[in-house]
């Protein structure tokens, strides 16, 4: 039931920064530096959990 709840919290982390990336796409005083940062995260995010589902599957 851990495994589960943590997947939840890593999918809420994701959709968050998903927001705030396109919410600092539109603002035009955003910084490209800080965009590129969330997306390494989103993207940090997205591998965790896909390695904690592959490993449920064993």
């Amino acid at each position: 039931m851990a495994l589960n709840a943590h997947l939840v919290e890593l999918g809420e982390k994701h959709r968050l920064l998903e927001r705030k990336i396109q919410e600092a796409i539109a603002s035009p005083g955003s910084s490209d530096t800080e965009i590129r940062r969330m997306k390494r995260e989103k993207l940090k995010i997205k591998d965790e959990i896909a390695r904690l589902q592959d490993g449920t599957k064993h």
